[in-house]
């Protein structure tokens, strides 16, 4: 029998950090931007959530920072990220990644679902053994990022790739698992047959006190805050 298949959020999910964000601001240090450059974007950001533009809409818009960037570079820096994140400590949901260990040791493959994307996933997932991460994927031409992408994988999306990874691997989506902390998380918890909330989000509270759905703690504490890059590029980003 083909082994279940174990979902999981990232960002405050596995870990404790908004990845996108907490990856531009390290970027944008790296590139020798000053911190008024991230501050103005993340205002920006905030005032379009707080306006009620669609979280799908806000993610397309982040992606377009990075117009004319180049992959590998985004990747290594991706690399250099998630080093000096697990450095400085508080990075994990120690809960998540306890039971994200205990589906690995039971031989059953782990895939990593968000809307963040491979320069942030990539390292996250071979940290934690995850077969797959499947994130918003960036328009690549010629190796440099257009700035577009090809599908936000936020709410219903979500719930997609958890059917359409459980048929390539031939998996019973009853018998495998989901991790999620926020409510746009529901269509990938409500795919599976064992929903697992972590933290305290209103609406998956309710969906876990009705149906008996596990739940984990989220670490409480905030993550400590990022620290600008060590090694700035000579090059300003040019689309901020």
């Amino acid at each position: 029998m083909t082994a279940p298949v174990a979902f999981c959020d990232v960002d405050e999910t596995l870990i404790r950090v908004k990845s996108m964000f907490r990856f531009l601001e390290f970027y944008l240090a790296r590139r020798g931007e000053p911190a008024a450059t991230y501050e103005r974007l993340m205002a920006g950001f905030r005032a379009d959530a707080a306006g009620g533009v669609p979280r799908q809409e806000i993610n397309r818009a982040y992606y377009r920072l990075y117009a004319g960037e180049d992959a590998r570079r985004l990747a290594a820096a991706g690399r250099d990220w998630f080093a000096a994140e697990c450095e400085r400590g508080g990075f994990w949901v120690s809960a998540t990644r306890r039971a994200l260990a205990g589906h690995v040791a039971a031989g059953e493959p782990v895939v990593l679902v968000s809307g963040s994307f491979s320069a942030c996933l990539d390292p996250v997932a071979d940290a934690v053994g995850a077969t797959w991460a499947v994130g918003t994927r960036p328009v690549v031409r010629r190796g440099t990022l257009t700035g577009e992408v090809l599908v936000p994988v936020i709410g219903a999306t979500k719930g997609r790739v958890a059917h359409h990874a459980a048929t390539v691997r031939g998996a019973d989506l009853a018998a495998c698992t989901a991790y999620g902390d926020h409510a746009s998380d529901l269509d990938l918890l409500t795919a599976v047959g064992h929903p697992v909330v972590v933290g305290t989000d209103p609406v998956l509270d309710s969906h876990a006190g009705r149906l008996g759905w596990r739940r984990l703690p989220n670490d409480h504490a905030p993550a400590p805050a990022s620290a600008p890059a060590p090694t700035p590029a000579p090059a300003p980003l040019e689309t901020v």
